[in-house]
C-alpha cells in the first residue's frame, strides 16, 4: 500500500490569496476553494495532469453550485499552489519509452488519499465526486478504496487503464513528454509552447477561444511556476497500470462523461470505463474533445445534476 494515511481531524485552514485557502492534508498542502451554500450537498471537482483548479473555471463552478451544491475546487499536489515535490528525481521518459518502469516518488492513491484527506480537513464525511483526465482516475481509486466516503461518482474524458485500449494520437505524447520552456527565462516561449498543446488537445469542430486559453494559461504561470510536477503526474498515471478490477468493485452511482472526438484518450477509454464500473451511465458528448468549452457546459452540467439527485 503506497498510500499516506490522511488526517482525520478538522485542520485550520490559512487563507493564502483572495481566491484560495490552504489546508495539511495527508502529509502535504493543498490549495482549494469553494462555492455555494457550505451546508449544501458537497460536490468535489479533481482536477487532471498537470492543470491546476482554476481549469474548472469559474463560470463552471457557479453554474453547478446554482443547482443547490457546494463545489469545491483544489490544486492536486504538484500543481498550482498546492505542495510540490520538487526534491524528487526527474522521471527518466527515454527510459520509460524503452519499456523500463519508472520509479514513482507517488502514486494515484496516494492523490486518492490527497483528496480524502482534503473532505476531512474541510469536515466533509461524504461528497460527489466529479474528475477530469487523471482526476477521473483519481476519483475511480478514491470510489473503489473508501466507499463510505463517496456519494456519487462522475469520470471526465477518462480512462480504465486497460492496456489494450488505443493510445493517444499523433505526437500528444511526444509533445507531453519533450522539452518545455523555462517559465521563469522565458515566459513568451512557455505561454506560446502551452497554448499549441492545449490547442491540440481542443474540441476539434469548433472554434478555438486563443485568447480565453492564453489569459487562463498566463492565471497559471502568475499562481505557479513550479517545474517538474506534471511529469511526476505523469509517472504516478503510467504506473497505476489497469483499474478495471478496481472499478468493478465501484458500488457508488457513477457517470462517465467523454468526447468522441477526444485525442487523448479516445472515445473507447470512456466506453471501457463504463463497461468496467457496475450499472455505469455512459454519456458520449458529440464533438467534445480533451476539453470542456463553454458550449458543453449545459450538457455536462445537466447530467452530474441528474447524477447527484
Amino acid at each position: 500500500m503506497y498510500a499516506i494515511m490522511c488526517c482525520i481531524l478538522p485542520a485550520r485552514p490559512m487563507t493564502i490569496d483572495t481566491n484560495s485557502v490552504m489546508v495539511r492534508a495527508n502529509g502535504v498542502d493543498l490549495a482549494y476553494d469553494s462555492f455555494g451554500d457550505e451546508g449544501a450537498p458537497p460536490i468535489l471537482l479533481i482536477a487532471g495532469l498537470g492543470t491546476q483548479m482554476i481549469r474548472w473555471t469559474k463560470p463552471f463552478c457557479m453554474a453547478l453550485a446554482a443547482r443547490g451544491l457546494r463545489v469545491i475546487r483544489f490544486d492536486n499536489r504538484d500543481s498550482g499552489l498546492s505542495t510540490h515535490l520538487a526534491h524528487a528525481p526527474a522521471p527518466d521518459f527515454a527510459a520509460m519509452l524503452a519499456g523500463a518502469i519508472p520509479v514513482a516518488p507517488y502514486t494515484l492513491d496516494d492523490m486518492a488519499a490527497d483528496a480524502s484527506g482534503l473532505l476531512d480537513a474541510l469536515g466533509i464525511e461524504r461528497a460527489h465526486l466529479v474528475g477530469r483526465s487523471m482526476g477521473g482516475m483519481i476519483a475511480q481509486i478514491m470510489a473503489n478504496r473508501s466507499p463510505s466516503r463517496v456519494l456519487s461518482l462522475t469520470s471526465i474524458m477518462a480512462s480504465s487503464g486497460n492496456p489494450a485500449l488505443p493510445p493517444p494520437e499523433g505526437t500528444l505524447m511526444a509533445m507531453m513528454m519533450g522539452p518545455t520552456p523555462d517559465p521563469r527565462v522565458d515566459r513568451d516561449g512557455c505561454v506560446a509552447h502551452r497554448l499549441r498543446f492545449v490547442r491540440r488537445l481542443a474540441s476539434p469542430d469548433l472554434p478555438f477561444d486563443e485568447g480565453g486559453q492564453r489569459a487562463l494559461i498566463v492565471e497559471e504561470l502568475r499562481r505557479s511556476r513550479s517545474l517538474g510536477g506534471a511529469a511526476r503526474q505523469m509517472v504516478a498515471v503510467a504506473v497505476d497500470g489497469d483499474r478495471r478490477e478496481r472499478l468493478a468493485q465501484i458500488m457508488a452511482p457513477a457517470l462517465v462523461i467523454h468526447g468522441t472526438a477526444d485525442p487523448m484518450f479516445p472515445l473507447a477509454h470512456g466506453q471501457d470505463t463504463a463497461a468496467a464500473v457496475p450499472h455505469a451511465r455512459f454519456l458520449p458528448i458529440e464533438g467534445m474533445g480533451h476539453d470542456l468549452p463553454e458550449v458543453f457546459h449545459a450538457a455536462v452540467i445537466g447530467a452530474i445534476e441528474r447524477m447527484v439527485q
